[in-house]
Parts: structure tokens; sequence; C-alpha cells
């Protein structure tokens, strides 16, 4: 499972907004002042799960034009806090805890589609989403922990161009 991307010479969009590079001025910086966490790093300007996400779906938007099929990508809102009452009823529905946050029902070479778990710089793949991917992955689907919107983007074009 891959989840870092290099970047590729060229490549200036951004989702974010007002961003000139991938997600320029949004990632950790040393500091020695309020707020340090252990290690000397401060993630105050790091984005969050839920922004990359939307900075990948805000991207699919844009290149829907070259593959429409990014047109069926889309989220698995398993995660986050809920009251116990809707927790309840979401697992009689049939939500199961560790599946991956994105969803890409698109065959490509031996792969029957994509299947990504968003994760910020420092967040940890819990057991039962390791889980997921294996058996996912054992499956036939192609399986990734991707760190942002960027390396989850390289991974989709690479995909979408039968490089993986």
């Amino acid at each position: 499972m891959s989840g870092r991307a290099v970047l590729r010479q060229g490549d200036t969009e951004s989702p974010h907004p007002g961003a000139k590079t991938p997600a320029a001025g949004r990632r950790a910086v040393p500091s020695a002042g309020k707020g340090a966490s252990a290690g000397g790093v401060s993630l105050a300007n790091t984005p969050s799960e839920h922004e990359e996400q939307v900075s990948l779906f805000r991207w699919a938007g844009f290149a829907a034009g070259r593959w429409p099929e990014l047109a069926l990508m889309h989220a698995i809102p398993n995660g986050g806090h809920r009251n116990k009452v809707t927790a309840a009823k979401l697992k009689a529905e049939g939500v199961k805890a560790g599946v991956p946050d994105v969803f890409l029902p698109v065959p490509r070479g031996q792969w029957h589609g994509l299947y990504i778990e968003m994760k910020t710089p420092t967040g940890r793949v819990r057991k039962n989403q390791k889980q997921w991917l294996r058996r996912l992955h054992g499956q036939g689907y192609q399986v990734a922990v991707c760190r942002n919107w960027y390396a989850a983007k390289t991974l989709i074009t690479d995909y979408m161009e039968n490089k993986t």
C-alpha cells in the first residue's frame, strides 16, 4: 500500500483556495513556542483529514472532464462523532467501522476499483482499517493510505492511466 506521492514537474493546480502549489503553506512547520507538540512540530496549519478529502473531491470535479468516470468516486462517511442513537441506527443499516474513506468503483488493469483511506500526516491507521485494506486488496481492489489530497490525486491519476 502506498500513501506518499512524488510531486510531478508542471503540476501546480491546487484545490486549496489561494494556494499556488499543492497545499502551499499548509504543512507542519518547526515550532519552539506555544502549541508545539512533542518533537517540536506545530500542526496548527496542517489541513484536517476533512479538508484534505474536500480538496481531493474538488480536484476530481475538475479532472472529470478528462476522466468522466471520476463522477462515480464517492466518500464513505462512516467516521466522525455521532450520538448513540444515530450510531446505533447506522450500524443497523450496515455501516461498518474501518471501511476506507473514498471509493472509485472503476476497474483498471487487474483491479476492480480503488479504495483510499485518507489520513493526516500524523494520523494512525487503526487495526480495523488495516484489516479492511488487506481484505479488499485480497478481493482484487487497489488500496492505499494517502496522507494528503495531492498523494491521493497522484494515485488516482496513475490508476486512471493504468500505471499502477
